[in-house]
């Protein structure tokens, strides 16, 4: 494939070899990082063959993990061409947090009525990640980190279809606008910061102040 519309492969993701075990879900969990990190672009179009050339791999698993990420709504399938970076607005981007903010914020308060403080006291390791990811600077690994903590929270609910739920519409909230600066250091901190402020509100029970967190936690969102 050639032309203005396939990028140059060696900018794209480390150039270390994947393992031949599990080989399509670690080249998904490398697309999706890319994809977070901005190393996949929106509007461009990526061949399987020049992709798997640069994981090492064939062409199959990657068109496999293209195809997971097709069905997640982050690229499209072009036969015979390969799959093109969808672009998002900034308007489906607020109202993909808006559906969040809809979906989990009364969960979460229901959950701080309900939900001892022990169980929120062993969610403190969650929350831990997403502050060692963001000082570090790790974007894709805050993104990981993050949805681990989101999905911890909601999962004490019991409804695994709302955790399901909630992790898609996360995830896709994740990707970047195009052309949008790359995410500070110091953003990723202050989110992080709100895990942990929520998780002390919780296991003292401060009703207010969790209720105070957790919208502001989706309008910064």
């Amino acid at each position: 494939m050639h032309g203005a519309a396939h990028v140059r492969v060696s900018a794209l993701i480390p150039t270390q070899k994947v393992l031949r075990h599990s080989v399509r879900g670690q080249v998904l969990d490398a697309l999706r990082a890319a994809l977070v990190d901005g190393d996949l672009v929106p509007g461009q179009i990526y061949s399987g063959p020049a992709l798997g050339e640069r994981f090492g791999v064939s062409a199959t698993p990657v068109r496999e993990a293209m195809q997971q990420l097709a069905l997640e709504g982050a690229v499209e399938c072009l036969p015979n061409r390969g799959f093109r970076v969808l672009s998002r607005t900034p308007r489906a981007q607020a109202e993909l947090a808006e559906v969040r903010a809809l979906l989990e914020v009364p969960v979460m308060l229901r959950l701080a009525r309900t939900v001892p403080a022990e169980a929120w006291s062993a969610l403190r390791p969650a929350a831990a990640a997403t502050a060692e990811a963001a000082a570090a600077g790790d974007l894709p690994g805050y993104a990981d980190a993050d949805r681990a903590f989101h999905r911890e929270v909601l999962a004490l609910g019991g409804n695994d279809q709302l955790v399901q739920v909630a992790e898609d519409l996360h995830r896709r909230a994740q990707w970047p606008l195009p052309g949008a600066p790359r995410i500070r250091r110091a953003d990723l901190v202050a989110d992080a910061a709100e895990h942990s402020a929520l998780l002390e509100a919780l296991i003292a029970g401060d009703l207010a102040v969790v209720e105070s967190l957790v919208r502001e936690h989706f309008a910064g969102a």
